[in-house]
């Protein structure tokens, strides 16, 4: 079971865009924790149907502030946000269409897009906005 833990390392210090990730943090934790214990396909699809939207969710939000405060990455940091949406929803289909369980792979994948989107991405956006904010 990969579990991801929230620490300071993980903090972009922007309080609202934190607060996503925390949320983040939890439903991938539920994830993984449900995928090791063998729960059923049905509360697995759900929880990464939670998690996807949760995600979108805080995309938008970034993009929002990023419009606000004239990030100048904006472009490139849409960009990743939209690749990283498109491989989790493949990760979705293959699980949904193709009945296929999740595997400690994907979780480790899905543990990586988080982490690294966070600490490359973001860690840049954050310290932008603390300057502006």
């Amino acid at each position: 079971m990969k579990n991801i833990i929230w620490d300071e390392s993980l903090s972009v210090e922007v309080d609202e865009i934190d607060e996503d990730h925390r949320r983040l943090v939890d439903l991938f934790n539920i994830l993984s924790q449900s995928v090791a214990a063998g729960d059923s396909t049905e509360y697995i699809e759900a929880i990464l149907e939670e998690l996807i939207s949760c995600t979108i969710w805080h995309f938008r939000h970034e993009e929002r502030l990023m419009l606000l405060h004239r990030y100048d990455g904006f472009a490139e940091h849409k960009a990743e946000h939209n690749e990283l949406i498109d491989s989790v929803r493949k990760l979705q289909q293959k699980f949904h269409k193709e009945n296929k369980l999740l595997t400690n792979d994907d979780i480790e994948y899905l543990e990586t897009w988080l982490t690294e989107h966070i600490l490359g991405q973001d860690m840049r956006l954050g310290f932008y906005l603390m300057k502006v904010m």
